[in-house]
């Protein structure tokens, strides 16, 4: 009896692990300090949780995502996508609709969540100064990073027209609640263009990752910067000469999406919904300074009141900047990038 008994465990022991060994995804997201923080939070301790394996990469965005479905080779299981890229890809037919029914988003924010996208952090686009070069006394606001004559010095600002109109309004005098009817006509983008031009001369690179405008402020290469709050402060940590302000910010959210005929869709439909679990999203700002979308995160006890204070999504953070219009980015997203590409190359 107590030999049969054996067999039977040790029999479903193997099915077990058979089992969960073809379970598997493989989740890009965008490398660096944010994709490292995401792995040690989220993506490790789920995978060893569920027995789901776990395969990381880099990609360039849902560009590539796009290349896979009009081909039809998606390798892609999960992507880690901007909310408003998102936004786009999904009207485009590129992402498969989430089912709520097994990610359980009952405790998220009600706007950081969307039919084909499930909030993954809360991030702020800020501008950031070299402390060796204005030490705490640095832009306080869109006009002062546009004020050359108050801040003289080399700027560093996005490739890509997201989070680059919005700020460029707001120094040119829109307030913010105004940004997005602004924006909501090719004369609106024109007007953010013109002002993006008249910074021009001064800004010696055009970035396009956070790895690269973190680097930037850590090299010491310009002396402001555009870019993202959770990069700036691992590049302080590692010693850079960087400060920043929420102050007229842009609050965004990074989302996870599933490529429209990932070869493991419903497994990556799970794993979205193990790592949407307050349990994990309360060990991301240990790694990178960037708020939980699960705000039961903030009621496990892990993120202490010197934290929450450093995160976007606290409420006084919140209070000063400006929220991305979703709406906006998937009406407006590929015309605007192509005007701001066109204005790149003049």
């Amino acid at each position: 009896m107590k030999i049969s008994t054996s067999l039977t465990v040790a029999a479903t022991l193997l099915a077990t692990t058979a089992f969960a060994q073809d379970k598997s995804v493989t989740i890009a997201s965008w490398g660096g300090s944010y994709q490292e923080a995401q792995s040690k939070a989220l993506f490790v301790p789920a995978s060893a949780a569920t027995g789901i394996a776990v395969k990381e990469e880099t990609y360039g965005g849902m560009s590539d995502v796009r290349l896979q479905v009009s081909t039809g080779a998606v390798t892609l299981d999960i992507v880690a996508s901007g909310s408003g890229s998102a936004a786009r890809a999904g009207a485009e037919g590129l992402l498969e609709p989430l089912d709520y029914n097994v990610i359980d988003v009952s405790t998220f924010y009600p706007t950081l969540k969307s039919e084909f996208c499930v909030g993954g952090d809360v991030f702020s686009t800020v501008y950031a100064w070299n402390t060796a070069t204005y030490g705490d006394a640095g832009p306080q606001s869109w006009a002062d990073f546009w004020n050359v004559e108050k801040f003289p010095g080399k700027r560093a600002y996005r490739s890509k027209v997201a989070g680059a109109l919005e700020p460029a309004l707001m120094a040119d005098g829109v307030a913010p609640e105004d940004v997005y009817t602004v924006l909501d006509s090719e004369a609106g983008i024109e007007r953010a263009l013109n002002k993006i031009r008249e910074l021009k001369p001064n800004i010696d690179v055009f970035w396009g990752s956070g790895a690269q405008h973190a680097q930037l402020m850590k090299d010491g290469e310009v002396d402001m910067t555009t870019g993202w709050n959770g990069r700036f402060d691992v590049a302080k940590k590692d010693g850079a000469k960087v400060a920043y302000s929420f102050n007229q910010a842009l609050l965004d959210y990074d989302c996870f999406a599933i490529p429209k005929g990932a070869p493991n869709k419903d497994t990556a439909m799970a794993f979205l919904a193990e790592i949407s679990k307050a349990e994990y999203q309360d060990d991301l700002p240990k790694y990178i300074t960037y708020g939980p979308t699960n705000k039961a995160a903030f009621d496990t006890g892990v993120i202490d009141a010197a934290t929450a204070a450093m995160l976007p999504s606290s409420p006084a953070n919140a209070a000063l900047q400006l929220p991305v219009s979703l709406e906006w980015y998937a009406k407006w997203e590929t015309i605007a990038d192509e005007m701001y590409q066109s204005m790149l190359t003049e």
